[in-house]
């Protein structure tokens, strides 16, 4: 290993060092929901060996950070664990190979307990390890919340009908994320068609198969609050039937900026049946006869049979020999063209509808010239979201004619011209002629009839021929038609060709009459029109003899079609608005009868551009025909020809920039030929006529309000952007919102929405992280835009404003800005939240006894903010100490240790720290001793989240302190001594009982101690030959001291344990005098008893027992008092001779007395008894009981004390003697 990093440096060197191996993984933390599908990807490179590598994925808990957990590998099937192993088997975890260095894995139905720390590994295949092999990320695994709910129902609807369905979408996640809502249609078992949908950036979008619908305002998708969103159809169509369900998605933003959909819901659908309506309608025209006269009454019924007639629309016009009389849209109200508005105004013409299929024409006084042929026309139309019409079908039926005969003969009669007579051998003639005309002028394409009248003074002889003749201007003299005296009618040569076509007849209406009608006159028709009657009669030889001639003639003028034919176009509207309407009209002069063809084309010459090109034209049969390059036309121009002026009016609604330009109407006369072919007999250009489109003028207005806002950090920013006035209601706006800090030249860019609701984060969104905290809001339907950084940082701060863009919809469907306006400017301050902590400043006094529990609190009247995090500080003053000692700390993660004095002090086990409720926050200290007591007090810091997720001491404050005082009880304990003053003999045992009338706790415990109580001697006692009055005093004073009574106390008492008893019944020593002689006795746990056996002179005496009570303490017991019995007198007796005192007091005396007789009493005992035992036999007489010789005298029971301090006494007990 010393030598592998110069070799590798060597190999560097050389160039021959292969290239370390990477393994890469998605970037975490990825936020994923429950039951979602997940795949993480994961590469490596750099590496050597087979091109396929292997992949092992594991997983580290956060339970057990430390600890793999194996999943899944490409390579050994029993990698997994246990907890993985069914889920792998079952295709619900696998590793997807997407090359051979790069694979996926996909956890299918993600569980919570999915989340952790991810590692993909990659198996060594190297020749030597170099580089990594593994890498890791990080899986959080959230609640699926979202929900999408819609009312499940079916809906039964009829063509045109509207649609309109709502949709709950809502989640609860805390992590940010967007959401995307759909509406769908499924019809059956076909592929779902998307309708609408909300994208992720609140962009609308409709599929191609309702894209066009949407564009026309035909469907739309509105959010109304929060979480409703509503699709509404407009104009339903049957294809619209089927399933319409809602699916929304959530979106998180991943850590390499994609948006990944977590999860998808689908609401319940709604089944919508769309009835197709019937679009088909026919119409018929009805009037009750066909021939009228001048003044008499005729009424025409337009009858429209169709289905769903009131929820249609129609439109009606009605025509007299194809010109325009009136027309009636779908308000019903009628516009009739200003010759029939005249009559209609006096009452003689109405024009109604009887019903909603039935349209009435009346015309209540007829005239001559109202015979021809009426008609009308019906069509439907379709209404639009913005209001407007659009015309569709159109249906018209055949033609109904009416004949109009006057009350009186109109015919105007020529003079005849005088005829030449016959010459003579001939028959005389009575004949005359005279030629009639309907009229004397006429326009060209007007019919002429003329009626040639032979007036005979008796009753014709013969027959009669008739030639027409016509002497044009020139006087060129030319035959029109002739009829025979055989009744055969022969056209002229020139009429040949009219005749055929039935242009030119001629009729013997009545024996003496004949008729020459020339229909659609030319104006070479015009002249001098002579009517030739030969009168013929059969001669004998039954030869036609033509009996006389006779002649008659009339001048007709006929006005050329083309005459004053001009064309002039007007405007009331030079300049328009966008979307405003605007009229030119196309008048013709002069006035020509319907049965006048005259063409008119608008031309158009769009702004910017140098040539016309053809817009409309109003044909002359009536019909509309549009240019190649009209498309945006057709749909907002409607053409008219008003019969009454005799004009066509080009109307345009919707203007836009594309109707901006120069107009010219074109018109073109023409005539009809007999054989219904047309002749163009001139044509007209009009003046120019500029049009000028113009935008609205805006009314933007945007609210000016500065305002200055102050919000805590962490809070919310609410920035408001109020649009006061708009130009339209139809007005959308594109709001960009820009911040300024006083160190900044220009304001900042921090997001933008453009009118299509879609938003564009600026720079500053990315230099301050404000991505994630940014919440964009249109509140309700008016102009108010609310913008609200959330989690307010201190960088926060600086002017806030928007900037407003105006746009409009063109009329051509394209949005354009019409204005912008800046806003007021919010002045932004982010603080610091203030300090709100409070702690209760009670001062306590608290008194406990020693080993009991005290209980301390710290009370938080007020905090911050709720979501702060406290950390407590427990402290004790001890007296006569200057500084607190830190007794416990409570971190604001709820982390408890003790302080470095608790250790100290033992009191580790016996703090304890808990909080019973909100904000109060409890020290129990267990087992307190007296060295506990002392000040004790908290100290709170108060802790917030920072913006950043890092938190931040905001403040803190201490509690009122609270004295503890730990106090020991109350001494109770009394002694008391059963035993009263006792003489008790010598040899005999006293009782010294030591009793405990009361105590201080029942956990007590007792050390005992008795004592013997003896005066010091004044001096030396007497001698032996003291006076017996000296010893009886010393008597009597010795005894009064013995019984306690009053005395004056001469020296003090001179005290000696007998025996002591500790707490923990360990015995002490016991006295010299009294070794071997102590019996100790616990008769109750209040009642100790002292034997004395073998009792001396020397016991006497007073004797006391000492009682020390002990408790226990925190460490150890500890004495808490003690008592001491009153004294208690004993006497021992002694039984010894009187002298005793005195051969005691002398030691010479005492060796004398009771040493050296030893021996000599001895021998003469021993003398005596040697005596008896000789005399006894010779002694019997003297009988002592049972006959018995008393030989002696039992000695006396003799008490006497070894030490000699106490004269014997001399007792004597029954049985003593015998």
């Amino acid at each position: 290993m010393k030598c592998f990093v110069p070799v590798l440096s060597y190999l560097a060197l050389l160039g021959v060092v292969t290239a370390q191996r990477q393994v890469t993984v998605q970037e975490g933390p990825l936020y994923r929901t429950e039951g979602s599908h997940i795949t993480i990807w994961c590469n490596v490179s750099g590496f050597q060996g087979p091109a396929e590598q292997n992949f092992q994925w594991s997983i580290y808990l956060p339970s057990a950070p430390e600890r793999e957990v194996q999943i899944v590998s490409t390579v050994d099937p029993s990698f997994p664990y246990a907890i993985y192993t069914q889920r792998v088997r079952g295709g619900k975890i696998f590793v997807e190979r997407i090359q051979g260095n790069a694979a996926l894995l996909h956890i299918m139905d993600l569980q919570a307990r999915d989340a952790g720390e991810y590692e993909c590994h990659t198996p060594n295949t190297d020749e030597r390890y170099f580089g990594s092999y593994s890498a890791k990320m990080n899986l959080v695994v959230i609640p699926d919340t979202l929900q999408a709910t819609a009312l499940p129902q079916t809906l039964h609807r009829v063509e045109q009908d509207t649609l309109e369905l709502s949709c709950e979408v809502a989640t609860d996640t805390e992590q940010h994320s967007h959401v995307s809502v759909s509406w769908l249609r499924q019809n059956g078992g076909e592929k779902p068609v998307e309708v609408i949908s909300l994208s992720r950036d609140f962009v609308l979008h409709a599929s191609s198969d309702y894209a066009q619908r949407q564009s026309l305002g035909e469907v739309r998708m509105d959010k109304l609050g929060r979480t409703t969103f509503r699709l509404t159809i407009f104009h339903l169509q049957p294809s619209d039937q089927g399933e319409f369900y809602c699916e929304a998605s959530q979106w998180i933003q991943d850590p390499d900026g994609s948006w990944y959909a977590m999860t998808r819901k689908r609401s319940e659908g709604a089944v919508v049946n769309v009835q197709p309506t019937d679009k088909d309608f026919t119409v018929r025209l009805e009037t009750d006869k066909r021939l009228h006269t001048v003044g008499e009454q005729v009424e025409f019924r337009c009858i429209l049979e169709a289905q769903n007639i009131p929820d249609r629309y129609f439109a009606v016009s009605w025509a007299f020999n194809s010109s325009l009389i009136a027309s009636m849209g779908p308000n019903a109200v009628p516009v009739l063209n200003s010759e029939f508005a005249h009559r209609e105004a006096k009452g003689q013409l109405k024009v109604s509808k009887e019903s909603d299929g039935v349209f009435v024409l009346k015309i209540f006084h007829l005239r001559q010239e109202d015979s021809g042929k009426y008609n009308c026309r019906v069509t439907e139309r379709e209404k639009t979201v913005t209001g407007e019409f659009l015309d569709k079908d159109s249906k018209r039926p055949k033609n109904v004619p009416i004949i109009v005969l006057p009350l009186t003969d109109d015919w105007v009669v020529k003079v005849p011209q005088h005829h030449q007579n016959l010459s003579q051998g001939h028959l005389e003639s009575s004949i005359s002629v005279e030629v009639s005309s309907n009229t004397s002028t006429i326009l060209e394409g007007e019919s002429l009839r003329f009626l040639c009248s032979v007036r005979a003074a008796g009753r014709p002889q013969g027959r009669f021929s008739v030639i027409w003749q016509l002497v044009d201007r020139q006087h060129r003299r030319s035959n029109v038609m002739w009829l025979d005296r055989d009744g055969t009618v022969q056209p002229g040569s020139s009429y040949w060709e009219r005749s055929s076509f039935g242009a030119v007849q001629m009729e013997q209406v009545q024996p003496n009459a004949f008729s020459l009608a020339i229909f659609n006159s030319r104006k070479e028709d015009e002249g001098q029109y002579e009517c030739h009657v030969t009168e013929w009669v059969r001669a004998v030889d039954g030869e036609w003899q033509m009996v006389a001639e006779r002649r008659a003639s009339t001048l007709v003028t006929i006005t050329a079609l083309d005459t004053g034919f001009a064309v002039t176009a007007i405007s009331r509207t030079p300049g328009v608005t966008y979307s405003d309407s605007f009229d030119l009209q196309c008048i013709i002069k002069p006035h020509y009868p319907a049965r006048v063809p005259v063409s008119v084309t608008w031309r158009f010459q769009p702004v910017g551009t140098g040539a016309f090109h053809d817009l409309v034209t109003f044909t002359r049969d009536g019909g509309v025909q549009w240019g190649d390059r009209s498309s945006t036309f057709r749909t907002r121009t409607a053409i008219e020809k008003a019969e009454a002026s005799n004009s066509v009016r080009l109307s345009v609604s919707r203007a836009s920039d594309t109707e901006a330009g120069k107009y010219q109407c074109v018109a073109e006369l023409w005539r009809r030929n007999h054989n219904n072919s047309w002749t163009q007999l001139a044509e007209r250009a009009s003046n120019l006529l500029e049009i000028r489109v113009l935008q609205p003028v805006t009314k933007l207005q945007v609210s000016k309000w500065k305002r200055t806002l102050t919000v805590v950090e962490g809070g919310s920013i609410q920035l408001n952007c109020s649009v006061r006035a708009q130009t339209s209601v139809d007005s959308r706006f594109a709001v960009l919102w820009y911040v300024h800090r006083a160190a900044d030249a220009d304001g900042k860019l921090i997001l933008k929405t453009t009118h299509r609701a879609a938003f564009e984060y600026g720079t500053y969104a990315e230099e301050a992280r404000l991505r994630a905290r940014l919440q964009l809001e249109r509140l309700a339907a008016g102009g108010l835009f609310s913008l609200t950084v959330h989690r307010a940082e201190l960088g926060d701060s600086g002017s806030y404003y928007c900037h407003v863009e105006e746009w409009l919809l063109s009329p051509n469907y394209a949005w354009y800005k019409l204005a912008e306006e800046v806003s007021g400017r919010t002045e932004v301050t982010v603080r610091q939240p203030d300090s709100r902590l409070k702690l209760s400043q009670v001062q306590g006094n608290l008194s406990v006894l020693e080993t009991q529990r005290a209980q301390l609190e710290c009370v938080v009247l007020n905090r911050t903010s709720v979501a702060s995090q406290l950390a407590v500080e427990w402290f004790v003053w001890k007296p006569n100490q200057p500084e607190r000692e830190t007794l416990a700390l409570l971190s604001r993660e709820a982390t408890f240790r003790y302080g470095e004095q608790a250790a100290k002090n033992r009191l580790q086990g016996r703090l304890h720290m808990d909080s019973p409720a909100l904000g109060v926050y409890r020290l129990q200290v267990d087992n307190v001793a007296v060295q506990d007591s002392g000040t004790y007090g908290c100290r709170v810091e108060e802790w917030l989240p920072g913006p950043g997720g890092a938190w931040y001491k905001r403040a803190e404050d201490t509690a009122g302190p609270t004295t503890l005082t730990v106090m020991r009880p109350d001494a109770a304990l009394q002694v008391d001594s059963l035993v009263p003053n006792a003489t008790v003999s010598e040899k005999a045992a006293f009782q010294l009982d030591c009793s405990i009338v009361s105590r201080s706790s029942q956990d007590s415990r007792f050390a005992v101690a008795w004592y013997s109580l003896r005066t010091k001697a004044r001096g030396r006692r007497g001698s032996l030959g003291m006076e017996g009055e000296e010893e009886e005093e010393e008597e009597e004073e010795d005894q009064e001291d013995m019984f306690g009574q009053d005395k004056e106390p001469e020296e003090p008492a001179e005290r000696t344990v007998l025996l002591s008893v500790g707490p923990d019944a360990v015995f002490g020593s016991e006295g010299g005098p009294w070794q071997g002689r102590l019996r100790f006795q616990r008769v109750s746990p209040v009642l100790y008893r002292l034997t004395v056996l073998q009792a001396s002179p020397h016991d006497t005496g007073n004797y006391s027992c000492r009682v020390e009570e002990w408790l226990p303490g925190p460490q150890d017991w500890y004495r808490l008092t003690e008592e001491e019995s009153a004294p208690v007198g004993i006497r021992v007796l002694d039984t010894g001779p009187s002298l005793q005192s005195l051969i005691c007091s002398n030691d010479a005396l005492f060796y004398f007395v009771f040493f050296y007789p030893f021996p000599i009493f001895g021998i003469l005992v021993i003398t005596i008894l040697l005596v008896r035992f000789k005399s006894r036999g010779a002694g019997r007489g003297s009988d002592g009981k049972n006959g018995v010789p008393l030989l002696w005298i039992k000695e006396p029971h003799l008490n006497y004390s070894p030490t000699c301090l106490e004269p014997p006494v001399l007792s004597i007990h029954p049985g003593a003697i015998d």
